[in-house]
């Protein structure tokens, strides 16, 4: 039985000060702007609300004309996206059960279909907290530290998120790590969240716990905390994330390819 989508908003936490790749939001994909792209597709989903959470006045110039695209100035010290939402939360007064999905920065090829997946997910749940997840077929893709990988429980919440290849084929790396096994589900985690504004503001008032600030992932910290995070399948690709330069050239690439196929 397909799970009734509530009405939901939308918010993009923006930071312009990205240490692997500065500036990113206002960082040109095919012509435009990394966070112009992220916004517009937030709208497309059906968000009630797409909202942009930034630090710097220039992400806020950039948004100026967009239309339908709300613009939140937070504070430059969060140590996460769910930080910086949170405070977003509290300045537009949301009530407590509002469903927000946390839509990063630096996804601007996300699928409306996976931004409705996520709110589908957390409606479909008792966990507090969801976010999806889709396979890993290529090696390289496992061993880079730059993709967070999840490991997913039977009951399909999450287990752990880690930058490390997870989980450990240990008798078939033991003879090839060049060749994923057919039989082990691997994952990568696509960082897009779902929360009620409630819990939201509870989980920023929690302590950074030591494995989100080992791993820098930030889910990390309401596992920490003991609260679950269910975890679905995509169903519809999301291209991987811009977190360096050489992501950035993969993304001109992916989106050129897209531009040549047949309509």
């Amino acid at each position: 039985m397909a799970v009734k989508i509530p009405p939901f908003v939308v918010v993009v936490p923006a930071r312009f000060g990205s240490t692997r790749l500065p500036g990113k939001p206002l960082l040109k994909i095919g012509g435009e702007s990394m966070i112009r792209r992220v916004a517009a597709r937030a709208a497309q989903a059906g968000a009630a609300q797409v909202v942009v959470a930034t630090d710097d006045e220039r992400v806020a110039h950039e948004l100026r004309g967009c239309r339908d695209i709300l613009v939140c100035m937070t504070r430059e010290d969060h140590a996460s996206g769910s930080d910086r939402i949170a405070e977003t939360a509290g300045n537009f007064g949301w009530p407590d059960d509002t469903v927000v999905v946390n839509l990063q920065g630096d996804e601007p090829f996300a699928p409306a279909a996976g931004i409705r997946a996520v709110v589908a997910t957390l409606a479909g749940d008792e966990a507090p907290m969801a976010t999806l997840a889709t396979p890993i077929d290529d090696a390289d893709e496992l061993f880079d530290p730059n993709v967070v990988k999840v490991v997913r429980g039977g009951h399909g919440r999450a287990l752990y998120f880690t930058r490390a290849p997870a989980p450990w084929a240990r008798d078939a790396f033991a003879r090839d790590q060049g060749t994923l096994p057919s039989n082990v589900p691997f994952l990568r985690h696509i960082g897009i969240y779902a929360y009620r504004a409630g819990f939201l503001r509870h989980l920023a008032a929690l302590p950074r716990t030591p494995l989100e600030q080992a791993e820098s992932l930030e889910q990390l910290r309401a596992l920490e905390h003991g609260y679950a995070i269910s975890v679905s399948p995509t169903p519809e690709p999301f291209p991987p994330g811009i977190d360096t330069a050489d992501d950035l050239a993969r993304a001109e690439r992916w989106l050129a390819g897209q531009a040549r196929e047949p309509l």
